[in-house]
């Protein structure tokens, strides 16, 4: 045994992991939804800022258990959002996840218009009426164009995820969302990504499943 050490059942870990970060929480206290999905970004990060940083909107996290229950659609911005999500858990209700950044004829119409791909994948998904839940870790071009969708009443999503990484455009696009009634879970600030996105829709899952409340 290595000095300083501690040895952890391999199925410990992630057990532990949330002692660790509910006793550094100390005595901060997040309305009982809102928690799992806090603590699991900052499981995800390391990052004890999103305790704050963190935005969550009137039933947000309500909406999203619901959307999954009903077997909605999950669109993200990245392959990295989509492979991050827990697809067993998502296949439980009927639900899928789909991600158009690789799709031809999105690159093609990208080049010709001078539009970023991103921003493209949100008109393509707003076709599919299912699609109930948009998760954004890191094009703000996504989250900018599904905010105009939004406002044009093109769709209105049951939730939408927006926590972009980066510095062009990222601190505004996720303050737009504070200004329409949508129901959102935003990262203030330039933190955020693909990572978060993923640990946010998981969160949501395994609270629908009642896993986390050991957490």
């Amino acid at each position: 045994m290595l000095k300083g050490i501690e040895f952890v059942k391999p199925e410990d870990i992630e057990k532990k992991s949330f002692e660790i970060i509910t006793g550094i929480l100390g005595d901060r206290k997040f309305p009982p939804l809102h928690e799992p999905v806090i603590k699991r970004v900052i499981h995800t990060t390391a990052d004890f800022e999103y305790a704050d940083m963190l935005k969550i909107s009137a039933n947000a996290i309500e909406n999203g258990i619901e959307a999954i229950r009903s077997g909605c659609g999950i669109v993200t911005d990245t392959s990295m959002a989509a492979a991050g999500i827990n697809k067993k858990a998502l296949s439980k209700f009927g639900g899928s996840v789909a991600c158009f950044m690789d799709n031809a004829e999105i690159a093609e119409q990208a080049k010709a218009k001078s539009m970023t791909r991103a921003s493209l994948c949100m008109d393509k998904a707003s076709c599919d009426a299912n699609n109930r839940i948009y998760v954004v870790g890191n094009a703000p071009t996504a989250l900018i164009r599904l905010y105009e969708l939004i406002m044009e009443g093109k769709i209105s999503p049951a939730l939408v995820i927006g926590v972009p990484v980066g510095f062009v455009n990222v601190v505004e696009a996720k303050q737009l969302f504070k200004t329409c009634k949508i129901p959102y879970i935003i990262s203030d600030g330039r933190k955020g990504g693909s990572n978060v996105a993923a640990a946010i829709v998981n969160a949501i899952l395994y609270i629908l499943l009642g896993k986390e409340g050991r957490n």
